[in-house]
């Protein structure tokens, strides 16, 4: 109450001298109506009560209060339009969009030419979609609290923030939960994403044909995949959370020359990351812990670079077919491996013998699953232990040939501990959504 009061007061200290600010009563038309008779830079200052929506703002307007001025859209199409440029809307409720998938319905839609929006530390609750930025340029999402509807099907809800052909766009401290994407991000560039927070989702992050942007400072807990970056060229993914996500951490599918650094993938049920089709990506510092899979790593991926990561108690470290070697080192400096029992006499920190992931029967095992029945078997171990001892033996795939001793160390903060332990203990308790995560690839 105190924060969205101080908001309030400077934002009113900010005004031009010309700019009108007109207190409006709670109640049916009464919004539309003010909105009607504003002039130009007015601010609306909106006290406790409901409003009746949808309504439009088709000049540049302030529109602030406290939460407990609620608008509310009443289940008819979009709850606010935004229409024209250097419109504000601050610290409001925003409540009752249409459900209508169709016409994109959602709490606050910012459209074609109306640049500079900002949308400020509201509560949008229990819309289709949250916020569309939907054209316009140089549009501000920051530090709102967005909950999505919790009906239907996860992949037939409405996204949280929805970014399309929005060029500049800073989407900043946001808290996003429930409905079906945080951020989907399509055909757009130049965008920030950071510091926002992730939680109930199908994707954290979904990028279709954005690049030339930003993904950083994120924390995604408990949902079905943390990072989707596709058919995107050049985006920075850095110092990210992905914290018991159920399917994926980091997804880099026909993503190329991306710098994904810095970050955390812990407690996946499936892969930490999958690199599919990817090319002359930079993928370093991360760490990729606690996974079915550290790095599912596709063959027609060519000239990535991965160094300084470190996979850590993966039970299958890294899942490369190929027939020739790929060295995963630069300039000298490998990755950490966990299950690497390696030495450093020369101390320099990096391991005096290199490392190979995967031998020969990884690769039969992925080719011919019912093979796993002889895993135990004598035999499998007499060839892993002939292919350890002799190198050459050993088929095409990944190899570090400077291993580092120790691992980078990511630190995660007790509160987001604590939702992370109480996102994987919901997953044990329940079924999980009917959400096929073996088609994310072909989407």
């Amino acid at each position: 109450m105190m924060r969205s009061l101080l908001l309030v007061l400077s934002l009113l200290v900010a005004l031009p001298l010309w700019a009108a600010q007109i207190s409006v009563p709670a109640g049916q038309g009464t919004l539309a109506k003010a909105i009607a008779g504003a002039n130009p830079g007015d601010v609306l200052i909106l006290g406790a009560g409901v409003y009746a929506g949808p309504v439009t703002i088709d000049r540049p307007l302030t529109i602030t209060g406290t939460h407990d001025a609620i608008i509310d859209g009443t289940g008819q199409g979009t709850v606010v339009t935004i229409d024209a440029p250097d419109v504000s809307v601050t610290g409001v409720t925003v409540t009752g969009s249409g459900l209508d998938s169709q016409n994109l319905d959602a709490g606050i839609k910012i459209l074609k030419k109306a640049d500079r929006a900002l949308v400020e530390n509201n509560r949008v609750l229990g819309n289709l979609h949250g916020v569309d930025v939907h054209g316009g340029h140089d549009a501000q999402v920051r530090g709102n609290v967005i909950e999505g509807t919790q009906q239907f099907r996860m992949n037939d809800r409405g996204n949280g923030i929805y970014v399309w052909n929005s060029p500049g766009t800073l989407v900043e401290g946001n808290t996003v939960r429930w409905g079906r994407d945080g951020i989907f991000s399509n055909t757009s560039r130049k965008g920030i994403y950071r510091n926002n927070l992730f939680r109930d989702l199908r994707f954290a992050v979904h990028y279709m044909y954005t690049n030339d942007s930003e993904v950083s400072g994120n924390v995604s807990i408990g949902n079905h995949l943390g990072y989707a970056i596709m058919f995107s060229n050049k985006v920075v993914l850095k110092n990210n959370l992905s914290l018991s996500d159920i399917s994926h951490g980091v997804m880099l599918n026909y993503a190329n020359n991306a710098d994904v650094s810095g970050n955390l993938v812990r407690g996946g049920a499936d892969r930490c990351t999958f690199i599919y089709n990817a090319h002359k990506n930079l993928i370093y510092d991360n760490r990729f812990e606690g996974c079915n899979i550290g790095i599912h790593f596709t063959a027609g991926s060519e000239r990535n670079v991965l160094t300084g990561n470190a996979f850590i108690s993966n039970r299958t470290q890294v899942k490369y077919v190929g027939t020739r070697d790929i060295e995963w080192s630069f300039e000298g400096r490998g990755n950490y491996w966990s299950d690497h029992p390696g030495f450093d006499l020369g101390g320099d920190g990096i391991a005096d013998s290199p490392f190979r992931p995967n031998d020969l029967m990884d690769h039969i095992l992925w080719s011919q699953p019912a093979a796993s029945l002889l895993t135990g078997a004598p035999a499998v171990q007499l060839i892993r232990w002939a292919q350890s001892s002799f190198p050459a033996t050993l088929p095409g795939g990944v190899v570090d040939s400077a291993p580092l001793m120790a691992a980078p160390t990511i630190t995660v903060s007790p509160e987001y501990t604590a939702m992370e332990a109480d996102a994987a203990a919901r997953r044990k308790e329940s079924d999980l959504d009917d959400f096929d995560v073996n088609d994310l690839a072909s989407h």
